[in-house]
């Protein structure tokens, strides 16, 4: 007999299965809220929030990331579905969405489990965008099969770290909602980037292979007025890694001497609009054996606007940014 749920009284089903059952039963098969804040004038502190859900581990999961100060913050929580796969808490952690595409509520108790209690409001100040639904295998093995959703948007309210309570005016930031199939560890390279400009949000995620070779490139343009994004039609990166010093250096195997992200990207857009811009900043999160992680930049576009932006750089083997491999059976190959 299926086990139902609350949310099997409404009409939220895809397969003729109850929830939370997936069209794809899979290990690596989740569904994800991500949340991403930082300064809209300069380099600062920078919070992330995530929420997750694992149906093949029947666990939901938060994490709890970033740096305050020169502080890196981070905690895991889990608890089992026990019935509930679809509230959205694990342990001192709540989201609420108030207002679908609109405004949602994220919540930390101030609590000894909690390395940073939060007490926000995202409110969006862009249009979501759908992007379209990239999938990777190794062989005949599936290692990456997702839909994702990103909107660019303005948090407030406040978060309290180490006892000290910090005010957030309207700082910038993103949020994602992916589903699908993931594995972070055989994934060769893959970038996000999440730019905020006075005028619009530029959003890019882009997948390759070893070899450098295209896997996938979607995101968008959205105006801050609401209006209609305008889609990612090509992108193109020459970034670096740099030291300490803002010199070049190679991340090797695990980036031991690695402290930020540098250099240029240009981003065409459908109609053949152009936009090149020249970024540089630090660590916001390192990602440890899955290499990589996410940098807090600033960036500056051809014709002079300036904003901040995080880029994540991931991977398990890139010939420019991950140049000594961390895993085996790789795609596009398998052994």
């Amino acid at each position: 007999m299926p086990r139902l749920t609350n949310m099997d009284e409404f009409f939220v089903h895809q397969i003729p299965e109850p929830l939370p059952n997936v069209v794809t039963y899979h290990e690596f098969w989740r569904e994800s809220l991500f949340f991403i804040m930082h300064r809209r004038d300069g380099m600062g502190d920078v919070v992330i929030l995530t929420l997750a859900s694992f149906p093949a581990r029947q666990e939901m999961d938060s994490l709890q990331l970033g740096r305050i100060g020169d502080t890196a913050t981070m905690m895991q929580h889990v608890r089992h579905f026990d019935g509930d796969p679809h509230t959205m808490n694990v342990g001192p952690v709540q989201i609420d969405i108030a207002e679908p595409f609109k405004k949602v509520h994220l919540h930390v108790d101030d609590v000894p489990a909690a390395p940073v209690a939060l007490d926000l409001t995202f409110t969006a100040r862009t249009a979501p965008y759908g992007m379209r639904r990239g999938t990777m295998r190794a062989g005949h093995e599936l290692i990456w099969d997702q839909s994702h959703m990103v909107q660019s948007g303005s948090f407030s309210g406040t978060f309290t770290h180490q006892g000290t309570t910090h005010r957030v005016d309207e700082w910038w930031g993103q949020r994602d909602h992916s589903w699908g199939i993931r594995n972070h560890a055989r994934c060769p390279l893959w970038m996000w980037l999440a730019i905020q400009l006075p005028e619009a949000m530029i959003a890019v995620w882009h997948w390759e292979y070893p070899n450098g070779a295209r896997v996938y490139t979607d995101g968008c343009s959205a105006p801050t007025d609401g209006s209609d994004p305008i889609p990612v039609v090509d992108f193109r990166h020459e970034l670096h890694w740099i030291d300490a010093g803002g010199n070049e250096v190679s991340y090797g195997r695990n980036g031991e001497t690695v402290t930020g992200v540098a250099g240029r990207v240009e981003v065409t857009l459908e109609g053949g609009r152009v936009i090149g811009l020249e970024a540089s900043g630090r660590w916001a999160q390192r990602y440890g054996d899955l290499g990589g992680g996410l940098n807090e930049v600033t960036v500056r576009t051809d014709d002079g606007i300036a904003g901040t932006a995080i880029y994540e750089l991931t991977g398990a083997h890139h010939h420019r940014y991950f140049p000594v491999a961390r895993a085996e059976n790789l795609p596009p190959d398998r052994a």
